[in-house]
């Protein structure tokens, strides 16, 4: 059987229930745009662009920091167990 994880339960409820959150619009912005002639539909195409490329890059940068940084921890620790360990090997060999 399953076991139910709070976390996961959570998780899945905010997931269903953003769905319908995210598929509003606003009534008025829909009007507007569907009144609007050619050159109003181009600059809030532009608009929605300005607003989606920046954070969308600064996720992919984080995302590469993130990658090209991920075992830098990981050497550092296994760098200091080496050296203990060469440190007791010469312990053992002087006695």
């Amino acid at each position: 059987m399953l076991k139910s994880n709070p976390a996961k339960l959570l998780f899945v409820a905010i997931v269903l229930f953003a769905v319908p959150a995210l598929s509003q619009s606003c009534a008025l912005c829909y009007t507007q745009a569907a009144a609007s002639g050619a050159r109003f539909i181009h600059s809030l195409r532009d608009g929605i662009l300005v607003l989606m490329v920046p954070p969308m890059f600064m996720s992919v940068g984080i995302t590469w920091l993130a990658y090209r940084k991920r075992n830098q921890f990981a050497a550092g620790e296994q760098e200091e167990v080496q050296l203990e360990q060469i440190e007791s090997d010469q312990d053992d060999l002087e006695r």
